[in-house]
Protein backbone atom coordinates (compact mmCIF):
# COMPACT_ATOMS: atom_id res chain seq x y z
CA UNK A 1 0.00 0.00 0.00
CA UNK A 2 1.64 3.21 -1.19
CA UNK A 3 1.96 5.97 1.38
CA UNK A 4 -0.20 8.51 -0.38
CA UNK A 5 -3.08 6.38 -1.51
CA UNK A 6 -4.93 5.35 1.62
CA UNK A 7 -8.65 5.16 1.10
CA UNK A 8 -11.71 3.11 1.93
CA UNK A 9 -11.44 0.19 -0.50
CA UNK A 10 -10.43 -3.31 0.52
CA UNK A 11 -6.87 -2.87 -0.75
CA UNK A 12 -6.17 0.46 0.99
CA UNK A 13 -8.96 0.76 3.58
CA UNK A 14 -9.10 1.09 7.37
CA UNK A 15 -8.01 -2.51 7.98
CA UNK A 16 -4.68 -1.74 6.29
CA UNK A 17 -3.96 1.84 7.35
CA UNK A 18 -1.66 0.68 10.15
CA UNK A 19 0.80 -0.72 7.58
CA UNK A 20 1.81 2.84 6.67
CA UNK A 21 0.43 4.69 9.67
CA UNK A 22 1.30 2.69 12.81
CA UNK A 23 -0.62 5.16 15.00
CA UNK A 24 -3.80 3.66 13.57
CA UNK A 25 -3.24 0.82 16.06
CA UNK A 26 -2.82 3.22 18.99
CA UNK A 27 -4.65 3.21 22.33
CA UNK A 28 -6.76 6.32 21.76
CA UNK A 29 -8.21 5.78 18.31
CA UNK A 30 -11.50 7.09 16.93
CA UNK A 31 -14.30 6.60 16.20
CA UNK A 32 -15.73 4.43 18.98
CA UNK A 33 -19.07 2.92 19.82
CA UNK A 34 -20.71 4.75 22.71
CA UNK A 35 -22.84 2.65 25.05
CA UNK A 36 -25.08 4.69 27.32
CA UNK A 37 -24.60 2.23 30.18
CA UNK A 38 -20.84 2.90 30.23
CA UNK A 39 -21.07 6.69 29.95
CA UNK A 40 -20.38 8.80 33.03
CA UNK A 41 -22.46 11.92 33.58
CA UNK A 42 -20.08 14.71 34.60
CA UNK A 43 -21.92 17.65 36.16
CA UNK A 44 -18.76 19.76 35.98
CA UNK A 45 -18.81 19.74 32.16
CA UNK A 46 -19.62 23.26 31.02
CA UNK A 47 -21.80 24.16 28.04
CA UNK A 48 -19.81 24.78 24.85
CA UNK A 49 -20.31 27.75 22.58
CA UNK A 50 -19.16 28.69 19.12
CA UNK A 51 -18.83 32.17 17.71
CA UNK A 52 -18.34 31.85 13.99
CA UNK A 53 -17.72 34.63 11.47
CA UNK A 54 -19.62 33.81 8.25
CA UNK A 55 -16.94 35.74 6.37
CA UNK A 56 -14.34 33.13 7.32
CA UNK A 57 -15.72 30.53 4.89
CA UNK A 58 -13.45 30.22 1.85
CA UNK A 59 -13.86 27.19 -0.38
CA UNK A 60 -15.57 23.84 -0.76
CA UNK A 61 -13.70 20.94 -2.28
CA UNK A 62 -13.85 17.28 -3.24
CA UNK A 63 -10.50 15.67 -2.41
CA UNK A 64 -11.61 12.21 -3.49
CA UNK A 65 -12.20 11.13 0.12
CA UNK A 66 -14.73 13.65 1.41
CA UNK A 67 -16.45 16.94 0.78
CA UNK A 68 -14.73 19.66 2.79
CA UNK A 69 -15.44 23.31 3.53
CA UNK A 70 -12.32 25.33 4.41
CA UNK A 71 -12.27 28.39 6.68
CA UNK A 72 -9.75 31.16 7.29
CA UNK A 73 -7.96 30.30 10.54
CA UNK A 74 -5.16 32.86 10.47
CA UNK A 75 -6.62 34.57 13.54
CA UNK A 76 -9.36 33.99 16.12
CA UNK A 77 -12.32 34.85 13.92
CA UNK A 78 -14.34 31.62 14.26
CA UNK A 79 -13.82 29.93 17.59
CA UNK A 80 -15.16 27.19 19.82
CA UNK A 81 -14.84 27.41 23.58
CA UNK A 82 -16.27 25.99 26.77
CA UNK A 83 -17.40 22.41 27.28
CA UNK A 84 -14.38 20.23 28.08
CA UNK A 85 -12.00 22.76 26.47
CA UNK A 86 -9.58 25.23 27.98
CA UNK A 87 -9.20 28.34 25.84
CA UNK A 88 -10.50 29.07 22.35
CA UNK A 89 -10.05 26.70 19.41
CA UNK A 90 -10.12 28.01 15.82
CA UNK A 91 -12.36 26.51 13.17
CA UNK A 92 -10.25 25.20 10.27
CA UNK A 93 -12.55 22.97 8.21
CA UNK A 94 -15.66 20.85 8.23
CA UNK A 95 -16.19 17.64 6.31
CA UNK A 96 -18.55 14.68 6.13
CA UNK A 97 -18.51 10.90 6.27
CA UNK A 98 -21.41 8.98 4.74
CA UNK A 99 -22.61 5.57 3.61
CA UNK A 100 -23.79 3.94 0.41
CA UNK A 101 -27.35 3.84 1.79
CA UNK A 102 -29.33 5.69 4.45
CA UNK A 103 -28.90 3.01 7.15
CA UNK A 104 -25.18 3.56 7.76
CA UNK A 105 -22.42 6.06 7.19
CA UNK A 106 -21.65 7.63 10.57
CA UNK A 107 -18.31 6.83 12.18
CA UNK A 108 -19.40 6.92 15.81
CA UNK A 109 -22.08 4.42 16.74
CA UNK A 110 -24.50 5.17 19.60
CA UNK A 111 -25.98 2.14 21.40
CA UNK A 112 -25.75 0.16 18.18
CA UNK A 113 -27.33 2.93 16.08
CA UNK A 114 -25.60 4.08 12.92
CA UNK A 115 -26.67 7.33 11.30
CA UNK A 116 -26.70 8.15 7.58
CA UNK A 117 -23.76 10.53 7.92
CA UNK A 118 -21.52 12.34 10.38
CA UNK A 119 -20.32 15.92 10.09
CA UNK A 120 -16.98 16.89 11.67
CA UNK A 121 -16.10 20.48 12.51
CA UNK A 122 -12.35 20.57 13.08
CA UNK A 123 -10.87 23.21 15.41
CA UNK A 124 -7.28 23.64 16.63
CA UNK A 125 -5.65 25.22 19.64
CA UNK A 126 -3.63 28.30 18.59
CA UNK A 127 -1.45 28.10 21.69
CA UNK A 128 0.49 25.45 19.75
CA UNK A 129 1.49 27.96 17.07
CA UNK A 130 0.04 26.37 13.95
CA UNK A 131 -2.11 23.44 12.88
CA UNK A 132 0.89 21.14 12.36
CA UNK A 133 2.07 21.92 15.88
CA UNK A 134 -1.38 21.27 17.32
CA UNK A 135 -1.42 17.79 15.77
CA UNK A 136 1.47 16.82 18.04
CA UNK A 137 -0.29 17.79 21.30
CA UNK A 138 -2.95 15.88 23.23
CA UNK A 139 -5.02 19.08 23.58
CA UNK A 140 -4.27 20.25 20.05
CA UNK A 141 -7.56 19.69 18.28
CA UNK A 142 -11.28 19.75 19.13
CA UNK A 143 -13.84 18.21 16.81
CA UNK A 144 -17.57 18.77 17.07
CA UNK A 145 -19.34 15.72 15.64
CA UNK A 146 -22.93 16.04 14.39
CA UNK A 147 -25.01 13.09 13.25
CA UNK A 148 -27.20 13.33 10.17
CA UNK A 149 -30.32 11.23 10.11
CA UNK A 150 -32.73 10.77 7.28
CA UNK A 151 -36.18 12.06 8.06
CA UNK A 152 -39.38 13.45 6.61
CA UNK A 153 -38.72 17.05 7.61
CA UNK A 154 -35.17 17.88 6.58
CA UNK A 155 -33.81 21.05 8.07
CA UNK A 156 -32.62 23.56 5.47
CA UNK A 157 -29.14 23.82 7.03
CA UNK A 158 -27.37 21.34 4.77
CA UNK A 159 -28.89 22.87 1.67
CA UNK A 160 -26.14 25.43 1.11
CA UNK A 161 -23.40 22.77 1.11
CA UNK A 162 -25.38 20.43 -1.11
CA UNK A 163 -26.17 23.19 -3.62
CA UNK A 164 -22.45 23.35 -4.37
CA UNK A 165 -22.06 19.62 -5.01
CA UNK A 166 -22.55 19.99 -8.76
CA UNK A 167 -19.52 22.29 -8.89
CA UNK A 168 -17.22 19.78 -7.18
CA UNK A 169 -18.46 16.53 -8.73
CA UNK A 170 -15.01 15.05 -9.27
CA UNK A 171 -11.81 14.65 -7.26
CA UNK A 172 -9.66 17.77 -7.14
CA UNK A 173 -12.51 20.19 -7.85
CA UNK A 174 -12.76 23.25 -5.64
CA UNK A 175 -15.30 26.09 -5.66
CA UNK A 176 -15.61 29.38 -3.78
CA UNK A 177 -17.84 29.04 -0.72
CA UNK A 178 -18.41 32.40 0.89
CA UNK A 179 -20.57 33.88 3.62
CA UNK A 180 -21.52 30.69 5.41
CA UNK A 181 -22.24 30.45 9.12
CA UNK A 182 -21.59 26.84 10.12
CA UNK A 183 -23.40 27.30 13.43
CA UNK A 184 -26.68 26.82 11.52
CA UNK A 185 -25.68 23.14 11.41
CA UNK A 186 -25.96 22.74 15.18
CA UNK A 187 -29.03 20.92 16.51
CA UNK A 188 -31.26 22.64 19.08
CA UNK A 189 -29.87 20.69 22.01
CA UNK A 190 -26.34 21.38 23.19
CA UNK A 191 -26.07 18.03 25.02
CA UNK A 192 -22.85 16.20 24.22
CA UNK A 193 -20.58 13.26 24.93
CA UNK A 194 -16.86 13.87 25.18
CA UNK A 195 -13.77 11.66 25.14
CA UNK A 196 -10.13 11.78 24.04
CA UNK A 197 -9.42 10.24 20.67
CA UNK A 198 -7.89 10.62 17.24
CA UNK A 199 -8.44 11.71 13.70
CA UNK A 200 -10.46 9.07 11.87
CA UNK A 201 -8.20 9.36 8.80
CA UNK A 202 -4.47 8.68 8.46
CA UNK A 203 -2.12 9.39 10.09
CA UNK A 204 -4.74 9.10 12.90
CA UNK A 205 -3.03 11.48 15.33
CA UNK A 206 -4.29 11.13 18.91
CA UNK A 207 -4.78 14.82 19.59
CA UNK A 208 -8.54 15.22 19.60
CA UNK A 209 -11.02 16.21 22.27
CA UNK A 210 -14.26 14.95 20.77
CA UNK A 211 -17.53 16.81 21.42
CA UNK A 212 -20.24 14.56 19.99
CA UNK A 213 -23.68 16.12 19.92
CA UNK A 214 -26.45 13.86 21.15
CA UNK A 215 -29.22 15.25 18.94
CA UNK A 216 -28.89 14.54 15.21
CA UNK A 217 -29.92 16.98 12.48
CA UNK A 218 -32.31 15.82 9.77
CA UNK A 219 -31.63 15.53 6.07
CA UNK A 220 -33.77 14.10 3.30
CA UNK A 221 -33.05 10.95 1.36
CA UNK A 222 -32.63 13.16 -1.72
CA UNK A 223 -29.99 15.23 0.06
CA UNK A 224 -28.06 12.07 0.95
CA UNK A 225 -28.32 10.89 -2.66
CA UNK A 226 -26.80 14.20 -3.73
CA UNK A 227 -23.79 13.58 -1.47
CA UNK A 228 -23.40 10.12 -3.01
CA UNK A 229 -23.31 11.65 -6.49
CA UNK A 230 -19.76 12.88 -5.83
CA UNK A 231 -17.03 10.93 -7.58
CA UNK A 232 -13.80 9.74 -5.98
CA UNK A 233 -12.13 9.86 -9.41
CA UNK A 234 -10.85 12.82 -11.39
CA UNK A 235 -12.72 14.45 -14.26
CA UNK A 236 -11.07 12.42 -17.03
CA UNK A 237 -11.63 9.07 -15.27
CA UNK A 238 -14.75 6.89 -15.07
CA UNK A 239 -17.23 7.97 -12.38
CA UNK A 240 -16.60 6.06 -9.17
CA UNK A 241 -19.10 7.13 -6.51
CA UNK A 242 -17.64 8.54 -3.32
CA UNK A 243 -19.49 6.50 -0.67
CA UNK A 244 -18.71 4.60 2.53
CA UNK A 245 -15.89 6.95 3.49
CA UNK A 246 -16.18 6.04 7.18
CA UNK A 247 -13.84 4.25 9.55
CA UNK A 248 -15.42 1.54 11.72
CA UNK A 249 -15.37 1.86 15.54
CA UNK A 250 -12.02 1.26 17.22
CA UNK A 251 -11.25 -0.38 20.61
CA UNK A 252 -12.11 1.88 23.55
CA UNK A 253 -9.18 0.55 25.61
CA UNK A 254 -10.29 1.81 29.00
CA UNK A 255 -11.17 5.34 27.98
CA UNK A 256 -14.12 6.92 29.76
CA UNK A 257 -16.81 8.73 27.79
CA UNK A 258 -18.35 11.60 29.76
CA UNK A 259 -21.77 13.11 29.14
CA UNK A 260 -22.92 16.66 29.80
CA UNK A 261 -26.46 15.32 30.37
CA UNK A 262 -28.13 12.67 32.50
Amino acid sequence: MAQSVWGYDSDNGPERWHENYPLAKGDKQSPIEINSKDVQHDSSLAPWHASYDPGAAKTILNNGRTCRVVFDDTFDRSVLRGGPLTGAYRLRQLHLHWGSSDDHGSEHVIDGVKYAAELHMVHWNPKHGNFAGALKQPDGVAVVGIFLKVGKTPKPEMKRILEEIDNIKTKGKEAPFQHFDPSILFPKSRDYWTYHGSFTTPPCEECITWILLREPIEVSSDQMAKLRSLSKNSENEPVNPLVDNWRPPQPVKGRVVRASFK
